[in-house]
This record gives C-alpha cells, structure tokens and sequence, in this order.
C-alpha cells in the first residue's frame, strides 16, 4: 500500500523539479511511512511513498524492467500476484523480488495498457515506457484506490490524492461549479469530477495513456452491465453454498500479508461474514475492532460482542463522544474535496484504534451494493406503484401540490418524490439538495449564465437503463456511491493512520457473480440480501443476520441537541462565514432556521453538508499552505 505521484512534462525535454517531486510525496508521508522512491528522466518524474506489507526487504519502488524500458508506481494488493508470477516465470520473465510490484512490469511487457484485465486486487499504478514515450495510469474495477490527475501548461501531474497536485507551483484553485453543484446534491464529488476545475479522478476501471505534449486519452476496460445484464438470462435457484464457497476464496486471497492484520467489526452482516471466514482460514484468533455512540439507537457494540464471542476474536472497542468534532477540520483535510459522509468520524476512530495492534484490516464494504442490502431498495420496491402517475402524465400535478405547501410541511417531500419517474425518486432520495434548491443555494455570480447543469450521474443513469430493478440502482451505486463515498472514506480515513484497508466483498469475481445472480436472489420482496443471508445461515450469528439494517449511522442531531448547537452556527453564520462568495447566505440562514423550528433529520443532513464546504474551503482555498 503506498501512495504516487508524478509529473509527465509537456516538453520532454525538460527534467522535472526533484524539490517539487519531493513536496507531492512529503504531504503524502501518511499513506506511505515506511519508505520513499523517485525516478526522474527527461520529461518524467515518478514518486512514491511505501506503507510495506508484502515483500518487506526487496518491494522497494519505483520497479523497473530488465532494460530499463519500464519504471513503475504502485498503490494496492494484487492478490492473484503469485499466480501470475508463474505464467510469467514461464514465459520466459525473470524476477528480482517477489513483491506484487514487479508483476506490473512484466505482464505490461506482454500486454500492454490490457494487462489490468489479468489483476485481480485493487490498485492505482503509473507506469512510464520509455521506448514509446507514454505515460500509463490505472485505476482498479471498484475504485478501490484512488487516482487524480490534472493537465497543466507544465505537463500531466497526477497523485493518489489531490493534496499531492496542489503542491505544484501555479496551480490556480479554482472551484468546479459542475462538482460544488453535484457535491450539495449527493455530499460527494462523483468521478470524474474533482471539486477543482483543472482536476479529474480517473474514474474506477479505466486506463489513461498520455504522450508529452498531447491530450491523454481515457479507455474503459470494465463494466459490471453485462453481467447484470446476464441475471435475466439465470436459473430462479441459485445454490447458497456456491457463494459461500466464493466469499470464502475471496476473503483467503485477502489475507496474504507479510505483516500483521485483522478486521473492522460493525455487528451488521458483511463485517460478521468476514470474520467469521477469516477465522475459520486463519484458524485462529482475529484481531477485531469496532465503534461504539453513548446513544443506544446508535451503538452497534453489542452486536459486534456477540460475533467477537462466537470466534472467540482478540476484541478492541472505542465509544466515540460528541467531543470527536474537536477533529472535524482535520477529518476534513484528509479528504483533499469536501465530503459529507458524516460515518467519516468513526471510520477515523476505527482506523486509529486498529493501528495500535495492526498494519492491514479486512472491511465488510460493498455488501449492500453487490446484494441490494440498503433499505432505499425496498422503499423504492414499496413505492413503484407511484409509477402510474408519470404514465398518464399526472406526475406534475402531484409535484404543483407539493410546491404550494409551505417549507417544513410534513407530507411535502413525499408527494414531490412520488410524482418523478422511477429513476429520478431513486437519485432524489439519495440527495441532500435538490436541483432547484441548489440553484438558489449557489451564488448567482458563480452561476453566472450556465443553463441547468448536468446531473453528474446522469452517464450512469444512462449507461443503465436497459437493466430492470434492482439491478438499475445496484448498478448506479457501484458506480457513484461505492466509489465516491463508501470507498473514498474507508480510503482517506485508514490511511490517514497508515493502515492498509481491504475490502474483499469488492473482489471483482465475486462482483460479477453477485451482479449475474437472478434479481430475486438479491431482493426478493422486502427481504434484502436473500441469498446472502442463505448463505451465512449457519455461520454468522441470527441475531445479527435477522436484525433491521443499523449502518454506520452518527448521532449528530444528539451531539448538536446536548451542547454542540453553537458549532453550526459559529461555523455557517457567524461574522467571516462564508466569505468566499460561492453560497447565498440568505439560503443558508433560511435553512438554519427551518431546523431550529422544526430539528427536520433532512435540514441538518444538508447543514452538516454545507459545514463541512466552509471547513474545507477554509483549509484548501482561503488558506494556503
């Protein structure tokens, strides 16, 4: 697990700044404590920070071929690295280590840009060839590790996070009004957007080739459509014990490590199934960590007690206290783009606490996209029957209604969701602000005079159209949800304490297999998770396996109730907030007041979003480093 960097010069015959090079690693340092790496040539410069877990003495980086033609970055596992290896060895390659590294460089010598097609793990790699005078990036299937890049008058930069390309001299920190307009609607910024304008992500499962001097071009190697696509196609029954067998072989590939790990333990399902596998491979204790809340609606403690019990694991706990939001602004930082997950808390505790006894922990993460586990798939379910109101076109009578009631009114929300086309009521209650409502949010001199801006997720949307439900909402979270909130906090969080998180429900065979899997094997009626759960039956405890869904939910609303109240108001209303000009402060004090009259969960959600804005546009923009 490392973190990289680089710079790809427009002229190729200029030599990189090492000082500069040096300043994108050293605000990294976190994400790679135990080692750095650089490879600086005419028109390239490659860097990398190492947190060592396989191949402790000779995984040094970067890794380049026998001739020199090749020079490599890498971030991730490749858990089928040893299997390759042989081929490789095979054909005819040589090895000087054993690190899964070094498997880039040969496989891409008989490749080329496909050899992602062979990996299986989670990754974000930078790979230079000389002879050809190109510049290789990719990013794993999911999304699992991230990759930004931004084209600048010196060349292609790029790093694993956005701090890193900050440190460029010139860089102009402009905001994306696309992404501030797509981060209030989903309290993230979607791929391939950054919430700066010369910045993108390279989204999940591409492969970006750049020559100096040229616009780099961006190839797609996998979607998971045709496979959800294939469940049309599949047998009614599907055996629960072929997916046990295949949640077991993924989380053994997970386990190779050179250095200690364990898990994170919520007491939901994923995270119990996980340690209950790793267990029995392990055939030992499991070191485990879980978080708690003071407030019992929220405290997931007993039940995680419950699994820890039943696999007899080494358990550690931490409750978490209003007095976490101290660390707020610094959470905020490690996110380089602001980001509104407020589960980013205790994922930050987690992390730290599990670093005190290991180096790598396996995660419970993607479950619910990969076996329609959230409940909004069941209120979606609940409410198709809405869907006859867009068919004989009464959609927007019901939607009039619900604008004629006044802010706040009980009733109002529902009507406006149930008058939208099926599709739209999904991302509408996936959102914290609506479009209207952003349009009156954002400053109208940033606005200026763009038409409507373009739903951010509306390529997803479009790309699955032709999938019936569930599969249309499964296949729009693996896109945008799973990547740009679930992944990215589990990513900045542990490597915010230089801890290697995986997530091997994320393994794309097993991805691909629970995509092709009959709908109804997933969700059938309001029973989520149905094979799944078949599956675990003699495995994970049924009080855990049959309780109503928790998730990683914070008790904010109690924080701010119990003495915390100020903190918002301090931070949005107060003399000097929002200086920057970017929202309306009318809005914000509109909507600050319809929570104090009402304490709406919806108006501190979209609070909590604009807090964590002004928090990060202070660290990122009105300061500089």
């Amino acid at each position: 697990m490392c973190g990289i960097f680089g710079v790809l010069m427009a002229d190729r015959t200029r030599t990189p700044d090492a000082a500069v090079l040096r300043a994108m690693g050293d605000v990294i340092r976190h994400r790679g404590p135990d080692d750095e790496g650089f490879f600086v040539s005419r028109g390239i410069g490659l860097g990398m920070r190492r947190l060592s877990i396989i191949d402790l003495k000779t995984g040094h980086q970067p890794i380049g071929s026998e001739d020199g033609r090749l020079q490599v970055v890498f971030n991730g596992e490749i858990y089928n690295y040893r299997q390759l290896t042989h081929e490789l060895l095979d054909r005819g390659h040589s090895f000087a280590t054993t690190s899964d590294t070094e498997v880039l460089v040969h496989l891409f010598e008989d490749r080329g840009r496909h050899c992602v097609e062979r990996l299986r793990g989670m990754f974000a790699f930078a790979l230079w060839d000389a002879r050809a005078g190109r510049l290789v990036l990719a990013r794993d299937r999911l999304g699992i590790k991230p990759l930004y890049y931004a084209e600048t008058p010196a060349g292609l930069v790029f790093g694993s996070e956005l701090k890193s390309i900050l440190r460029v001299p010139g860089f102009e920190r402009t905001v994306d009004v696309e992404a501030l307009c797509a981060y209030l609607r989903y309290g993230y910024v979607p791929d391939p957007l950054s919430i700066f304008r010369r910045v993108r992500k390279l989204p999940p499962g591409h492969v970006l080739v750049a020559a100096p001097g040229t616009a780099p071009e961006v190839h797609a190697y996998w979607d998971p459509v045709p496979f959800f696509e294939a469940s049309r196609q599949a047998p009614g029954a599907w055996r629960p014990e072929e997916l046990r067998e295949r949640l077991a072989d993924s989380v053994r590939s997970h386990l190779v490590s050179d250095v200690p790990l364990g898990a994170f333990l919520s007491g939901g399902i994923d995270s119990s199934a996980v340690v209950a596998l790793m267990a029995a491979e392990l055939g030992r204790s499991v070191k485990t960590f879980s978080i708690g809340f003071a407030e019992p609606s929220f405290n997931e403690l007993p039940w995680a007690r419950l699994v820890s019990a039943r696999f007899a694991t080494e358990h550690h706990e931490l409750v978490v206290e209003p007095q976490s939001l101290d660390l707020l602004a610094r959470i905020v930082e490690h996110f380089d783009e602001p980001f509104a997950d407020p589960s980013a808390i205790p994922t930050y505790f987690v992390s730290r606490l599990a670093r005190e006894h290991v180096k790598v922990v396996l995660s419970g993460d993607g479950g619910d996209e990969l076996f329609a586990g959230y409940d909004r798939y069941v209120v979606d379910r609940r409410r198709r029957g809405w869907d006859a109101l867009s068919r004989v076109g009464a959609g927007s009578l019901v939607r009039r209604l619900s604008d004629t009631l006044p802010e706040g009114t009980r009733g109002k929300n529902y009507l406006f969701n149930v008058s939208l086309p099926r599709t739209e009521r999904y991302l509408d209650s996936v959102s914290h602000f609506r479009p209207a409502a952003v349009r009156r949010l954002v400053s109208t001199d940033v606005l200026g005079g763009l038409p409507e801006v373009e739903d951010a997720l509306a390529p997803h949307v479009a790309r699955g159209a032709t999938l019936g439900f569930p599969s249309r909402l499964q296949y729009l979270d693996l896109k945008s949800y799973l990547p740009g909130d679930i992944l990215t906090k589990v990513d900045r969080m542990s490597m915010a304490h230089s801890i290697e998180a995986r997530v091997p429900l994320l393994d794309h065979e097993l991805v691909e297999f629970a995509a092709a899997l009959p709908p109804g094997q997933r969700l059938r009626g309001t029973a989520t998770k149905y094979l799944l759960k078949r599956a675990l039956t003699d495995l994970v405890p049924r009080e855990v396996l049959f309780r109503s869904k928790q998730g990683f939910a914070v008790p904010i609303a109690a924080w701010f109730r119990d003495g915390l109240g100020g903190y918002l108001h301090d931070h949005l209303l107060a003399d000097g907030a929002l200086a920057h000009g970017l929202l309306r402060r009318p809005a914000v004090e509109s909507l600050f007041a319809l929570y104090r009259e009402t304490a709406r969960p919806e108006y501190l959600q979209r609070l909590w979003c604009l807090l964590v804005f002004e928090l990060w546009h202070r660290a990122f923009v009105a300061t500089r480093p």
